[in-house]
């Protein structure tokens, strides 16, 4: 089981935990919402909780709890520029399907 990071989204974090001052990582979750069924979560860590995952990759800590995991596993958090959106992108192996705006999948 494993979660991946670019360098863009690790540099962005960085930035994001730096200003922050303080966390020690980003939580990627899931949630039921959205056309699809499910939608990504993501928020800075202070604690970890018990039975939290914890993927350490280019200086990054992104904590994934137990239920999470099961419809992540091999997700890779990208971010990315296009025009005059940004934003981070989930690069998730496990999704069957997404709705129509972007915002929530199905497994």
């Amino acid at each position: 089981m494993a979660i991946t990071i670019t360098e863009a989204a690790a540099s962005r974090v960085a930035t994001f935990l730096e200003s922050r001052g303080k966390g020690i990582g980003l939580r990627l979750g899931v949630r039921t919402s959205g056309c699809s069924g499910m939608a990504y979560v993501l928020e800075f860590v202070d604690e970890l909780d018990e039975g939290d995952q914890v993927f350490e990759e280019k200086g990054i800590k992104i904590i994934v709890d137990a239920k999470s995991m099961l419809y992540l596993d091999g997700t890779e958090l990208d971010f990315a520029k296009e025009g005059l959106n940004e934003g981070f992108k989930f690069n998730n192996p496990n999704v069957s399907s997404e709705c129509g705006c972007g915002e929530s999948f199905n497994v």
